[in-house]
């Protein structure tokens, strides 16, 4: 027991905050991971009001520090001179390994890293990375009629 949790206390306390659900729609999700992000107190309290749009976000690696852009927090309404950029880049805290690991997937062909949702993970907020490859416009139509398909069995199974 450290800081007065224990591990099953802070796994339990898990409340997501958004999701990028185009990135399903977009991405086959091949692998996921999570990673701390590095925020203001500003941002921070407008993260808590749920002010967060994870659509059309994507993850960079540079100088083997790991980046997410387009990840817009609007600034807190309440704020002040404190209050930062709603888009500007926000650095994610992972492993050193993990880094290199992702960037080495990231360098192949069609590989994209996608933030797929934001979340408190107790008092932390933590961003869910995707390892995604592009999904072309015929797997797009065969997951639509797939989801289509499976909708219409669960509207006969009622009846």
């Amino acid at each position: 027991m450290k800081g007065g949790f224990t591990v099953s206390d802070k796994k339990a306390s898990v409340k997501i905050i958004a999701q990028n659900r185009k990135a399903y729609h977009d991405y086959f999700v091949e692998e996921k991971y999570e990673a701390g992000i590095e925020l203001y107190g500003t941002e921070v309290k407008s993260v808590r009001n749920g002010s967060v749009n994870l659509k059309d976000s994507f993850c960079t690696v540079r100088n083997g520090e790991l980046f997410a852009l387009g990840v817009r927090i609007s600034p807190y309404e309440k704020g002040n001179i404190f209050n930062r950029d709603p888009l500007r880049e926000k650095r994610l805290l992972m492993h050193k390994k993990e880094i290199i690991k992702l960037m080495s997937y990231s360098a192949k062909d069609g590989y994209s890293l996608i933030p797929l949702s934001l979340y408190f993970s107790g008092s932390r907020v933590k961003l869910e990375l995707g390892l995604c490859k592009g999904k072309k416009l015929y797997d797009k139509r065969e997951a639509e009629a797939e989801k289509s398909a499976k909708r219409e069995i669960e509207r006969n199974k009622r009846f």
